[in-house]
């Protein structure tokens, strides 16, 4: 199953997974489930990008075989492996979001990010752009779950964070909220399935 076409109306919550999944793993699955559930999401979208400008090249398999993993640990209807990025022409998350309201105007979507990417957040092109106007839903990952919480992001987004059951991803105000969902943090990494499959022990650390 793949997203809709251009100008497609339904009404559904979305929750947007992006990644180079080089490769999926249970993880991403685990991660999409956990928000599913939390958020009363419809869909989730794993958005395998054709190059995330924060990682290096080398070692990155090509885009059709990190759609293929994505493909085969996506479940049914609710989970979906989607390379639209490609088909956007977009690299950066701002101007994914900004291309994807306007072909699905309908839909409400939510970000999903590992606590990692908290972290790393202020990096991102336009992060704060990002954080007004769509809803973050933030899952617990090995190593990094407490220096999320205290660092640049979580500070500067802080009165706008929320339980889990009250997010409000059909309206809200002047800023979009976030939150962090309660899950056991999944220790699969793609770096180490990467070294393992080479033989050698992963070149960096999963977190601090």
């Amino acid at each position: 199953m793949r997203p809709g076409r251009f100008g497609d109306g339904r009404r559904r919550r979305v929750g947007l997974l992006g990644g180079s999944f080089n490769p999926a793993h249970q993880g991403h699955l685990h991660v999409a489930r956990r928000a599913a559930a939390a958020l009363r999401l419809d869909e989730v979208w794993l958005m395998v990008s054709p190059g995330n400008p924060l990682k290096p090249t080398r070692g990155m398999a090509p885009l059709a075989e990190r759609l293929a993993s994505a493909r085969a640990i996506a479940r049914g209807r609710r989970i979906i492996a989607t390379d639209i990025e490609r088909a956007l022409g977009t690299r950066y998350t701002a101007d994914t979001l900004r291309l994807l309201r306007r072909r699905f105007p309908r839909a409400r979507f939510v970000l999903v990010v590992g606590a990692d990417n908290l972290v790393q957040l202020p990096r991102w092109r336009r992060w704060r752009e990002i954080a007004r106007g769509t809803a973050l839903a933030v899952l617990p990952r090995p190593g990094w779950t407490r220096r999320a919480l205290a660092g640049r992001a979580a500070s500067v987004l802080r009165r706008h964070r929320r339980a889990p059951g009250a997010m409000r991803i059909e309206s809200f105000a002047c800023h979009a909220p976030w939150c962090l969902v309660p899950a056991r943090e999944h220790a699969a990494s793609a770096t180490a399935i990467r070294a393992a499959r080479a033989g050698g022990t992963p070149g960096q650390r999963r977190g601090p």
